[in-house]
């Protein structure tokens, strides 16, 4: 077979005056004489930073990917792009994953780059790294950072992100002291790595195993396991020979990858932002996917992990029961998993978990003892979310999947915050909390607060879930009866920012519907006195607002779908 020419020829390659000027200010770092004589140059994308947290030790890992690319043959040239860490970026880092995405596209286009090996940790670094990646269609492997070691406090095995929203209720119910709570800070996180739950870090980890873009046992290896480390070798071996026979994204992520992915996010009780996440990764390489294929496709699969949100455990165990091979090998056993999908290693998605065996079925459950018998994500539509709306069963209250209340309407988070803890708030249990303008324009960026908190005076009653519906997004460690995604949001006038005080909404999760109980000419003579709010005119804002699909396309940018390649213009100088 003739070897395709490498990319980094272009640049390296030859006598003549360019090639001599790239080689000779690459040289400048210590190279040796033949380090650019046809060695196939991998870029390490690295999203290390120490503002995010579950990325701040990236950069460990990055020298073991690189003696891994050594030990087989190329040439690691390490390059860093946008870190987007959700528990420090504000407004949210939602609002720059398509940022982000550009970073790694052009620094991959406009550089010497044959393969790409992507770093990545925190909630919207594997997307935006996947994103970007696909828009050029390089040969690319990812590589997750871990999740932290199980939080311990008083005790208590407890998961970041989720101890937080179940802590500060009881504080608010009056059954948790402030000072107990401050100190279980020190407690929930207690190693480098994200987030221990099935959070969207953990849950797009797990995408991208299932997706075919990692090597097996990607997702739950902890971050401070010597396994993680040895992994990264392996990867960093494995983009050599991707690079060698020319195994790019395009001929991993075809439509059976997707169905493949959407699957698995319904069997561990996956994140609703990979709802998001996955649509935008598949219009990058133009592989139609839609909300209709998340609930047709997820409808039936059983919850098997036993993981918080939705269960008890945390990653470790996951890890330690046999992590996401297990899972894939039963649904494959099952009929629920294209076995002949193509993934990183050469191999299909069957011949990389056909072996493994299942340590702990209390952790990763069998179908006969599922967590919930439906797992996947539940798709709702009806005339208050025309294009559709998302709802995480698994972590829902079965009590509440079928509902209907009186809408109590928060028209912004801060009006959310100044109403929720006056003891006069006018709401019920049968409520039905409402908040809008925190969709993708609204916010701007589509936060994560749809899961609201409930209201004191309730928790100190005992209610412990409410129906809450928004076009925000809510933290994959979250947890509780919430609608989210409406589409289209309130801030380009979709049917949410029509909802009045008191209007009766009716939720019905087995029939997939979400309605408004308003007659439709009473909705026609409040649009007439809707506006729109001002958008801001200049800056990344600006640009965001004029350029970003709604949920239910993946709040991409509309000029970043498709996939562009890795072309660049002849070069001079």
């Amino acid at each position: 077979m003739t070897r395709k020419p490498l990319r980094s020829r272009a640049w390296f390659g030859g006598d003549s005056k360019d090639a001599i000027m790239h080689r000779s200010w690459m040289k400048n770092q210590g190279f040796a004489e033949d380090s650019f004589d046809g060695r196939p140059v991998i870029g390490i994308c690295n999203t290390f930073s120490e503002l995010t947290p579950c990325n701040a030790h990236l950069r460990g890992l990055a020298e073991r990917v690189k003696r891994g690319v050594l030990e087989a043959g190329g040439l690691p040239l390490e390059f860093p792009v946008m870190s987007l860490g959700e528990s420090n970026l504000r407004p949210t880092a939602m609002l720059y994953r398509n940022l982000a995405s550009m970073d790694v596209e052009e620094s991959i286009r406009g550089n010497p780059i044959d393969g790409v090996v992507l770093l990545v940790g925190c909630d919207k670094t594997t997307p935006a790294l996947v994103m970007g990646a696909a828009s050029c269609d390089l040969p690319a492997i990812v590589l997750s950072g871990g999740p932290m070691l199980n939080g311990r406090v008083r005790g208590e095995a407890v998961g970041s992100g989720t101890a937080i929203w179940r802590f500060s209720e009881a504080v608010k119910a009056g059954q948790m002291t402030r000072e107990a709570f401050v100190a279980a800070e020190a407690g929930m996180a207690r190693s480098p790595g994200s987030c221990m739950t099935m959070g969207t870090a953990s849950s797009m980890a797990c995408m991208v195993e299932a997706l075919g873009l990692a090597l097996p046992g990607n997702a739950a290896l902890p971050a401070v396991d010597s396994r993680r480390a040895a992994l990264a070798q392996l990867t960093g071996r494995r983009i050599v020979g991707m690079v060698e026979e020319d195994l790019r994204l395009s001929a991993i992520l075809g439509p059976a990858a997707f169905r493949n992915a959407i699957r698995t996010n319904g069997a561990i009780g996956g994140s609703t932002n990979a709802v998001l996440h996955l649509i935008a990764i598949a219009g990058r390489l133009g592989v139609p996917l839609s909300l209709d294929d998340w609930d047709r496709l997820g409808r039936f699969v059983p919850t098997l992990v036993d993981l918080q949100p939705s269960g008890r455990f945390l990653m470790e165990e996951f890890c330690y029961a046999g992590g996401l091979p297990v899972v894939l090998r039963a649904l494959a056993e099952h009929g629920l998993l294209d076995r002949e999908a193509p993934t990183v290693t050469g191999l299909s998605i069957w011949e990389n978990v056909r072996d493994a065996e299942n340590f702990s079925p209390e952790v990763i459950r069998g179908f006969d003892n599922a967590l919930t018998p439906e797992g996947g994500i539940a798709v709702l539509r009806g005339n208050l979310a025309p294009n559709g709306a998302v709802l995480k069963p698994s972590a829902a209250t079965p009590a509440l999947m079928q509902h209907r209340g009186r809408a109590v309407v928060f028209d912004t988070i801060d009006d959310y915050k100044r109403r929720i803890l006056d003891p006069a708030l006018a709401i019920t249990p049968e409520s039905v909390m409402v908040l809008r303008n925190c969709g993708p324009c609204g916010y701007p960026g589509m936060a994560e607060v749809g899961n609201m908190g409930l209201p004191p005076k309730l928790l100190a009653a005992g209610v412990t879930d409410m129906v809450r519906i928004s076009d925000a997004r809510m933290s994959g460690t979250a947890f509780g009866t919430v609608v989210l995604h409406v589409a289209p949001e309130a801030a380009v006038g979709g049917p949410l920012a029509l909802v009045e005080e008191g209007d009766m909404i009716e939720l019905d999760v087995a029939g997939r519907r979400l309605v408004l109980d308003v007659p439709e000419e009473t909705l026609i003579q409040r649009r007439q006195g809707w506006t729109k709010r001002p958008a801001p005119s200049s800056g990344y804002a600006a640009l965001y607002q004029k350029h970003v699909l709604q949920a239910d396309r993946g709040a991409d940018f509309d000029f970043l779908v498709g996939c562009r390649g890795a072309a660049v213009p002849a070069n001079s100088h």
